[in-house]
């Protein structure tokens, strides 16, 4: 999709959390939002209290639902048959935007030839809600003034997760809630400046401002720059070819900083084996952790509030951070070790401190021209920027126009999850957050708050499977997959439908990713973490061959 395909895949909202208040239609899809981004989570709360529909489409009952005008609590993996029988039915009954896409778009032909073998009665038999339910879903966004899409990992932690977001945007196209204030297309970024890592070229394919490292005129903006030849031309290698790489013998060392990879990657068994199979292996981290345990070095690096600098939040606002206290002992801020490093290694990077750093970012980098230390000292700025006079960008591609002419519907057809639930692993294992703690645990498990809080893992099981499996809220079971085996407490609740198990990722004692499994979007290479079979063992209790 010109234009929007590279805003969504760098994982950017097209709108500002400002806007989620004046939204008449809020559709929250794929995302656990008051628990994983719950200051978004309240802008939407008050947005109900002004009147505003909320649709959250969940395979679980999360703590939105309570404010939903609708829930539609569908099948793990089914988000592409649920939305394409959607825009069947928004086309049929002639609720789509014939201006929007006649002047905007290119494709909807394919569009509409793709999701017209999705009828809500097959579409009903793939994500288990009923064809009327669908015909409902597609009615409520149809007739809308205007509708804003809010998604996260439930949308992109699959193998089809970059269809899924193409899906999702095909959706807001045909609507035409592209291009207008309070609607868009808005993934909500999981972790603090990871939009930021992202904007400053982490990705392996490109630069600053997601410059393609494949386009000869940026290769060759960079070299100038840097004063160097021969800059690749061929897309990095993504997390999980590294993994694969160390075991077959291609990568023979690792720089990790901020990743704490045993507890956040799947199949936790084959990356403890990459990590004991690495030649060298540096770890850069605010503290020890469970990856740091594997390392060669372990460079102490400051947090963010022992350093100055810029983060990057998901509605794309650069913003300052500034140093409250001194890093301790022998810390030192990650730009400062990196130099060094590099010095070390016979490169000098002549950066005295930070400024000089952004300085050189938004020389290189059109976006973001226009962003100065001094025009952001209080509120920051929205990128794209692109002069000194530029006032930021509140939502993207007003009045419909994108950067490369036409955005491009993408049709998508849907495919199950890599592994389904069987005889032997009856149950479907989906992942995500709590409230209470942080993506690893590196930091909230060293709180003590936090820990009286939420003390240990919980697998939520539905009623319905406790009791064929006689199993009472409390007790300790097994959770088996193909791959590992974790000791965890139950929660039984209706918060999961029947089949259907949810655990997170926090604790080390009990992580879910012992579980999942390492299968990979081909696309971006993001795993399916959502998606997993397993088998429930009581505790004491050996297994019988069905799992039950």
């Amino acid at each position: 999709m010109a234009g929007l395909a590279a805003t969504l895949g760098a994982g950017a909202m097209t709108n500002s959390i400002s806007e989620i208040e004046g939204c008449p239609v809020i559709f929250v899809i794929g995302s656990n939002t008051t628990e994983a981004h719950p200051v978004i989570s309240y802008s939407m709360k008050r947005a109900v209290k002004k009147g505003a529909l909320l649709i959250v489409v969940d395979p679980r009952k999360i703590e939105l639902t309570r404010w939903a005008t609708r829930h539609f609590q569908h099948n793990v993996g089914s988000d592409i048959a649920l939305l394409n029988a959607v825009m069947r039915e928004i086309i049929k009954n002639g609720h789509h935007d014939t201006e929007f896409i006649e002047n905007c778009t290119e494709g909807f032909e394919e569009l509409k030839r793709t999701v017209e073998e999705y009828t809500p009665e097959k579409a009903a038999e793939i994500c288990g809600l009923r064809p009327d339910e669908i015909r409902e879903l597609a009615l409520m966004l149809g007739t809308a003034e205007k509708a804003g899409l809010f998604y996260t990992l439930g949308i992109t932690e699959h193998i089809t997760g970059t269809d899924n977001v193409k899906t999702c945007a095909n959706l807001q196209m045909l609507l035409g809630n592209v291009g207008v204030e309070s609607a868009g297309v808005n993934p909500l970024r999981g972790q603090n400046n990871v939009q930021g890592a992202c904007d400053m070229g982490v990705l392996p394919d490109v630069y600053t401002g997601y410059q393609k490292a494949s386009d000869p005129a940026v290769r060759k903006k960079f070299e100038e720059a840097w004063g160097m030849e021969g800059l690749p031309d061929t897309d990095g290698t993504k997390i999980p070819a590294m993994f694969d790489g160390i075991l077959n013998g291609d990568v023979k060392a690792l720089y990790l900083i901020g990743e704490n990879v045993v507890m956040s990657e799947p199949n936790q068994t084959h990356t403890i084996e990459a990590l004991k199979e690495l030649g060298f292996l540096i770890v850069q981290d605010i503290f020890m952790n469970e990856t740091a345990e594997y390392a060669d070095v372990v460079l102490p690096a400051a947090c963010f509030a022992e350093k100055d600098g810029t983060f990057t939040n998901t509605e794309r606002r650069v913003q300052r951070i500034r140093k409250a206290v001194e890093p301790p002992g022998e810390a030192r801020d990650d730009w400062w070790i990196i130099k060094e490093l590099s010095a070390r290694m016979g490169r000098s990077m002549e950066y005295g401190s930070p400024v000089d750093i952004w300085d050189e970012i938004r020389g290189l980098t059109p976006s973001m021209k226009g962003i100065t230390y001094e025009r952001i000292k209080d509120d920051g700025l929205q990128w794209p920027c692109c002069g000194d006079e530029d006032p930021g960008t509140a939502y993207l591609y007003c009045g419909g126009k994108f950067p490369m002419g036409r955005a491009k519907f993408c049709p998508a057809q849907w495919k199950p999850p890599a592994e389904v639930p069987d005889d032997e692993y009856p149950f479907i294992l989906t992942t995500g957050r709590r409230l209470w703690h942080y993506h690893t645990g590196t930091q909230t498990r060293r709180s003590a708050g936090f820990e009286e809080k939420f003390p240990e893992e919980l697998i939520e099981i539905n009623n319905e499977d406790a009791d064929r499996l006689d199993i009472n809220n409390g007790d300790y079971v097994m959770a088996v997959s193909r791959r590992g085996k974790v000791k965890v407490k139950v929660w039984v609740t209706d918060r999961v439908l029947p089949g259907v198990c949810f655990m997170s990722f926090h604790f080390h004692e009990a992580c879910s990713n012992v579980l999942t499994n390492d299968v990979f979007d081909p696309v971006a290479g993001t795993a399916e973490y959502k998606a997993c079979a397993i088998k429930i063992v009581k505790d004491g209790q050996e297994a019988r061959g069905d799992g039950r």
